[in-house]
């Protein structure tokens, strides 16, 4: 091995993280490893376009070995909504408390979560209903300021949409509108922050090109570590 270096390759919305190494072989291997990673060792002597045009092919291939290896990985207890669990809103975590009794209500008081209803199974129904009314008010309070800077490239969004996404945290449709997952409402204002513009810059920039991600940078700096939070809670 003569040469290390580290890219990224984008395949939909998805980010595509490698290492690259080069060494006295005549063709591209690709491994992915049982974490994730993802290791090409390239002839010496290949030109960066022709490694990409490689790895663009075989990126359908890649995420599909990725998917794999994290269904190994011990799967997250789904929520029983009982007294005693936690539970996210804007990054913050607090402790569920669930009472019967009526009338039927969920709140969240700064310091806990608390839910009344009869029977105690409701209060998933609550808490989603809770949930969904907080992220129709956090998001356009959150979105306004982001939307007020993208007017100066002329671009407005038609609306805002709020539904539940299993593979994505955002889209914008070709009609100008942005869709936000409510599993948003769960991370930090700035997770939020960082997909609205996102999706804002697709406004200006349909594709993830060189100038998308520059557009995205000057818009929003620290635009990776936001990325990379939201990635730790999928």
């Amino acid at each position: 091995m003569v040469q290390a270096m580290s890219g990224e390759m984008i395949y939909g919305d998805i980010s595509i993280r490698y290492t690259l190494k080069f060494s006295n072989r005549k063709t591209l291997g690709i491994t992915v490893t049982p974490d994730g990673n993802v290791c090409l060792t390239a002839p010496i002597g290949a030109s960066q376009s022709k490694i990409e045009e490689i790895l663009r092919k075989r990126s359908g291939w890649i995420v599909k070995q990725q998917v794999r290896f994290r269904s190994f990985a011990k799967p997250v207890p789904a929520k029983r909504f009982i007294s005693g669990e936690s539970h996210y809103y804007l990054g913050r975590q607090y402790i569920l408390r669930v009472t019967e009794g009526v009338p039927y209500s969920a709140r969240n008081n700064g310091s806990y979560f608390e839910v009344v209803c009869t029977p105690k199974s409701k209060a998933a129904e609550l808490m989603q209903a809770w949930y969904a009314e907080r992220a129709k008010i956090k998001f356009v309070e959150i979105a306004v300021p982001v939307i007020q800077r993208f007017k100066k490239y002329g671009v407005t969004p038609s609306g805002i949409q709020i539904k539940s996404m299993t593979s994505r945290w955002g889209s914008c449709t070709p009609a100008g509108k942005i869709i936000l997952n409510i599993e948003l409402i769960k991370t930090p204002k700035p997770c939020i922050e960082y997909v609205i513009t996102h999706e804002l810059c697709h406004l200006i920039r349909r594709d993830h090109s060189n100038a998308f991600y520059e557009l995205l940078k000057t818009e929003m700096p620290d635009w990776e570590r936001w990325k990379k939070k939201l990635e730790m809670m999928i």
